[in-house]
């Protein structure tokens, strides 16, 4: 289902709520300027609380600057096996050392 996503969330086996949501924000990523509360309007009658549309507007705006700083400073992404290392220590201890 992920990877349905990824290739296009119009046409992802999912439901018409998280299309609502996906493409909310797609139109962030791409003209944040131009989000009115019309795009609120119609992800609060897809059935997403305002709680949650902050949330997702929250997210996707960290990841934007977090990628951007990312690309600029050439910080380089950890190993794959970093990863692993670090989800079997959360699963094992939570985020807490």
């Amino acid at each position: 289902m992920v990877d349905a996503v990824l290739d296009d969330y119009r046409t992802a086996p999912i439901d018409d709520r998280h299309k609502a949501l996906f493409a909310f924000i797609e139109k962030m990523n791409a003209q944040s300027n131009l989000i009115r509360r019309d795009d609120v309007d119609c992800l609060k009658a897809a059935g997403w609380t305002e709680e949650a549309i902050y949330d997702a507007i929250t997210v996707c705006a960290l990841f934007k600057f977090y990628n951007a700083w990312i690309d600029a400073t050439g910080v380089h992404d950890l190993p794959a096996g970093a990863y692993v290392m670090s989800g079997k220590r959360m699963a094992a201890q939570g985020y807490v050392r």
